[in-house]
């Protein structure tokens, strides 16, 4: 059953990446899957147990996929020890960016939110 969910995700993933390079969309091929995979249980109105269980166990073991990330940076540190400013602009400009987008759709969400229900009630 769980390899069903498994192969659910890789397929998403490439669905997300073959749009990717055919449409040449700026955006990761994975994300596009994700997002697929999102309107996918939109639609359907409720996530599966097995997927469920799936990414949980993912999640649970997500730090091991930072390792290749790791060994990138450590097999780049030369590079990083000459460009470290504008490496460092680039995370603190993300971080902040990044902070104030997601502020931006929590307080646009909270006015939908308050609105729907004064409309219902």
């Amino acid at each position: 059953m769980a390899l069903r969910f498994i192969a659910l995700l890789l397929v998403c993933q490439l669905l997300g990446e073959m749009l990717v390079v055919w449409t040449e969309l700026p955006v990761p091929g994975p994300v596009v899957g994700m997002a697929l995979l999102f309107v996918g249980v939109a639609l359907r109105g409720s996530v599966p147990e097995g997927l469920d269980r799936v990414v949980d166990g993912l999640l649970a073991n997500l730090s091991l996929l930072f390792v290749p990330a790791g060994v990138g940076v450590m097999l780049h540190i030369a590079m990083l020890r000459e460009e470290w400013i504008a490496v460092t602009a680039a995370i603190v400009l993300s971080t902040i960016l990044t902070i104030v987008v997601t502020g931006l759709v929590m307080a646009g969400l909270i006015r939908w939110v308050e609105r729907r229900r004064q409309t219902e009630g």
